[in-house]
């Protein structure tokens, strides 16, 4: 993967989390990351160069995550501080999953070589991400210890579901 690739991937995605995480607190905009999102995977799909590919890895991460965000939602673990909510989730928490699934395409392929380190590194960082909502009043944690454990138990497993069962249906070299 080329280094411009890889930095535009990132940013695309930071700036979509940007919008959406801060798009009607900051911006007074509770559609900026719908917008924002939009534009970067209408642009992602448009350069990716196995759609195909693309469009699966995006489904079977996009789709666990939304559920999960809203079963712990559901079930009272956290809520979201936002106007627009379509079920129980915030409007661009779809794009922002989305989003976050382009990193699974190519950029996280790199963690095939390193699994445990893959795995203990998502179980650490996907959690600390959504409890630093809490200071920032974009989530309300209504059960911090039940939080951490599932945080921490869904993250590995879709770390584990990426490396050992998505990515048997391609090779990484």
């Amino acid at each position: 993967m080329n280094k411009l690739k890889v930095f535009a991937t990132l940013t695309g995605y930071q700036l979509t989390w940007l919008a959406c995480i801060f798009g009607e607190s900051k911006f007074t905009e509770p559609l900026l990351g719908v917008y924002v999102g939009s534009i970067y995977m209408l642009l992602f799909f448009f350069y990716n160069n196995n759609k195909k590919k693309f469009l699966k890895i995006s489904l079977l991460i996009s789709i666990p995550g939304y559920a999960f965000d809203s079963l712990m939602v559901y079930f009272n673990i956290y809520v979201f501080n936002y106007s627009i909510i379509i079920g129980s989730l915030p409007i661009w928490m779809i794009f922002l999953w989305f989003s976050f699934s382009t990193l699974f395409d190519e950029i996280l392929l790199f963690l095939k070589k390193f699994k445990i380190f893959g795995i203990i590194l998502s179980g650490i960082l996907g959690p600390i991400t959504y409890y630093l909502g809490e200071p920032l009043g974009f989530i309300s944690i209504n059960n911090i210890f039940l939080f951490f454990f599932l945080m921490m138990l869904f993250w590995i497993t879709l770390m584990i579901y990426f490396l050992e069962i998505i990515l048997k249906d391609y090779s990484v070299s």
